[in-house]
């Protein structure tokens, strides 16, 4: 049966609930720059630095044939490429070209903003303490650093 609304939720219906909310404006804005939302993420993933195969599938969450239709897909594209792993010569590193960079820097930003309107009803101090307790349950958790930090107006920090 389904609370009143202003009712609590419980923490799994308010993380999932959430999680559509935040996937909803992902979606939206990879629509919005021609993307799909998994090449977004490998755009986003990609900002920080170049990732080998086998990184990049256990940082996406992805099987090894999903990673390679994704990369491969987005190098048709001109957004990525393949280049030699100078510790290994038997990998390939995947890199952003210039164009994806820039892609990338564009959808980042409009993505930010997006998410930033989600929480807009809260007080500054309500966000900090939002930002704390899921800051707190993505580290517990080890997730992996898929998207640039932000500071509150939405200006990149380094990745921690």
């Amino acid at each position: 049966m389904a609370k009143a609304p202003g009712e609590p939720m419980s923490v799994v219906t308010a993380l999932v609930r959430a999680s559509f909310l935040v996937n909803a404006a992902y979606a939206e804005s990879a629509k919005e720059y021609g993307l799909t939302p998994q090449q977004g993420q490998l755009l986003c993933v990609l900002m920080a630095q170049p990732y080998g195969m086998s990184e990049l599938g256990a940082v996406l969450r992805l099987a090894k044939s999903s990673l390679t239709e994704l990369v491969d897909r987005t190098a048709q594209r001109g957004l990525v490429r393949r280049e030699p792993d100078p510790c290994d010569r038997r990998a390939v590193r995947v890199t952003l070209t210039e164009q994806g960079g820039e892609l990338a820097e564009a959808f980042y930003a409009e993505t930010c903003r997006r998410i930033d309107l989600l929480p807009a009803g809260l007080s500054a101090e309500e966000r900090a303490t939002l930002a704390a307790l899921l800051g707190r349950v993505v580290l517990d958790n080890n997730v992996p650093v898929v998207f640039k930090d932000t500071e509150e107006n939405g200006e990149a920090v380094p990745a921690r």
